[in-house]
C-alpha cells in the first residue's frame, strides 16, 4: 500500500508544509510505511493527481492536505475506486467536512490518528456530473457564496468583510427569490423559490447547518426547500436554518429525502455551491451518486457523530 500527502501549498498561507513533510517522514521512520507527498499546482491537480494514482489499480491512500475545497476534488479523483481510499489533514480556513465527525475532528490534525483507520464508504452527491461530499445548494446562499470568493481574492478585504459585503449586496440591494421549475423524484412544480438545499452531510458556509438530520450514509438526500420569502422574514429565518431548525417556518420551509433533484430555469444560469465551490446552469441535476467514497479517519470516528436523529 502507498500513502500520498496532496498538499495545497496555499492553504494556511504555507505555513503547514513542513509540518506535514515532518508528519510523513514520521510515518516512513516509525511504521516502515512507502509515503510521499505531492504539492498541487492549481485549482482542479488534486483530482488529475489522485485520479492517475487511482487508475494504477495499486492500493493508495490519499490524505487531502487543504481546506474544503482539497478535500472536494481529491473526492472527485478517487470516487468508484476499490483500490483508493482518502482522509483530510485540515490546514485551510473551511473545515466544514470534518465538523461532521464531532468531537473526533481534532483527530485529523495528526497523521498518526489517521494511517490504519478503518475504511467507511460514504455517500456522494451527484451535481451534472461533479462530486460533492455535503452540501450542493442553488439560490441565495450560493449567489452569496459566490460574492465572498470574488471580494476575497481583493487584499484589501479580509474574509469577514467579505461576507458582509456579500450579504448586503445580495439581501438588501437584489430580489431573494429566483423563478425555477423544480421536480425531487419525478413531482414537479414550478414557483418561486429563496433556496434549495440538498443535504448529505451537515455543515457549509463556516458552520451553517441547514438539515440536521442528514447523513452520510443513509442512501439519500435530504433536500431543503425554501419558497419565496421577504426580507423580513429572512431576517428571522436565517438564525433557525443554521442551526437546522427548519421546522419552526413550516410554512416556507419544507424537507424531503430523494435521490434526484431538478432545478432549471429559462431566464438565467442557477448558481449552485458545491462544497463551497459555486458552478452556474441553467438546468441543473442532482442525484445521490452511484459512487461511493472510500473514507478513513482515527478509530471509532463517526461520519454522522453529530446528526439529530
Amino acid at each position: 500500500m502507498k500513502h500520498v500527502f496532496i498538499i495545497n501549498p496555499k492553504a494556511g498561507k504555507g505555513s503547514n508544509i513542513d509540518r506535514l513533510y515532518d508528519m510523513a517522514d514520521m510515518l516512513r521512520s516509525r511504521h516502515g510505511l512507502d509515503v510521499k507527498c505531492v504539492l498541487t499546482q492549481s485549482r482542479g491537480h488534486a483530482t488529475t493527481i489522485t485520479r492517475e494514482f487511482a487508475q494504477s489499480g495499486e492500493e493508495y491512500r490519499f490524505y487531502a492536505c487543504g481546506g474544503d475545497g482539497t478535500i472536494n476534488e481529491v473526492a472527485n479523483g478517487i470516487a468508484g475506486f476499490p483500490n483508493a481510499a482518502m482522509t483530510a489533514i485540515p490546514i485551510g480556513t473551511g473545515n466544514d467536512f470534518l465538523k461532521n465527525f464531532g468531537d473526533k475532528q481534532s483527530l485529523f490534525s495528526d497523521a498518526e490518528n489517521l494511517f490504519d483507520g478503518e475504511v467507511q464508504e460514504l455517500d456522494l452527491i451527484d451535481c451534472n456530473g461533479q462530486l460533492a461530499l455535503t452540501i450542493a445548494c442553488s439560490g441565495i446562499d450560493a449567489r452569496v457564496a459566490e460574492d465572498v470568493h470574488r471580494y476575497s481574492a481583493s487584499p484589501r478585504i479580509d474574509g469577514k468583510t467579505s461576507y458582509l459585503i456579500a450579504v448586503a449586496r445580495n439581501v438588501i440591494f437584489k430580489e431573494l427569490s429566483s423563478h425555477w421549475t423544480l421536480s425531487i423524484d419525478g413531482r414537479t412544480k414550478e414557483s418561486d423559490y429563496t433556496l434549495i438545499a440538498v443535504c448529505n452531510g451537515r455543515y457549509y458556509g463556516g458552520g451553517f447547518m441547514p438539515v440536521a438530520e442528514a447523513g452520510m450514509t443513509d442512501g439519500v438526500l435530504n433536500t431543503l426547500v425554501v419558497d419565496k420569502i421577504t426580507r423580513a422574514l429572512f431576517a428571522r429565518f436565517v438564525g433557525a436554518y443554521s442551526k437546522g431548525n427548519y421546522r419552526k417556518f413550516p410554512k416556507y420551509a419544507r424537507c424531503y429525502q430523494a435521490k434526484e433533484i431538478r432545478i432549471s430555469s429559462t431566464k438565467k444560469d442557477i448558481p449552485t455551491c458545491l462544497d463551497g465551490e459555486v458552478v452556474f446552469s441553467d438546468d441543473v441535476t442532482i442525484r445521490l451518486s452511484e459512487k461511493k467514497l472510500r473514507f478513513f479517519g482515527p478509530k471509532g470516528c463517526d461520519p454522522d457523530a453529530t446528526r439529530r436523529r
